[in-house]
């Protein structure tokens, strides 16, 4: 009997052989199907990681501003940029175009989702007050990657090739 006419478990043994199947990038606006090329892979491209990278660094520099610390620096900031606008008038020519800093909430009350590339804002409310993310959607795709990572370290430190890490998120 030839391999193609009785073998139905040539397909399934490569799937349990290793190789990743297909995943869903993490990043939202892309979620393309992709092979991953290593069993943590999160996103599709390059781009979708250097879009992720920008969003970390987003999320981080609006914490870093809510700080004392980083409240001074803003002020500086904002302080320079006053001085160099008197300077410009001064001279009579045009001030500089386009606008500083980072978007932020008005009220202080919305809070950023947590899944890489999505910037809703929401409120907070009494009913889930350490809500993380804006929809079902959102939580469920950071959800099943934090997931995945953790059977593949459980995985891993069973064989004695790596220490589990603690998640973050959960």
């Amino acid at each position: 009997m030839a391999h193609s006419q009785g073998d139905r478990t040539a397909g399934r043994v490569q799937e349990v052989s290793g190789h990743p199947r297909s995943r869903i990038c993490l990043l939202k606006g892309c979620e393309q199907p992709f092979l991953p090329p290593h069993p943590l892979s999160r996103y599709c491209s390059a781009d979708c990681e250097a879009a992720a990278r920008r969003w970390q660094r987003c999320r981080a520099n609006r914490h870093y501003r809510a700080s004392p610390h980083g409240k001074e620096r803003r002020r500086e900031q904002a302080r320079r940029y006053r001085a160099t606008i008197r300077v410009q008038r001064a001279a009579n020519k045009a001030p500089l175009e386009g606008c500083e800093g980072y978007p932020y909430c008005p009220t202080g009350k919305n809070f950023c989702c947590h899944r890489p590339g999505c910037y809703e804002h929401f409120p907070r409310t009494a009913r889930s007050p350490r809500q993380k993310f804006c929809s079902l959607a959102c939580r469920k795709a950071l959800r099943r990657v934090l997931l995945r990572e953790r059977r593949w370290r459980r995985k891993l430190s069973r064989h004695g090739l790596a220490r589990c890490q603690r998640d973050d998120f959960w």
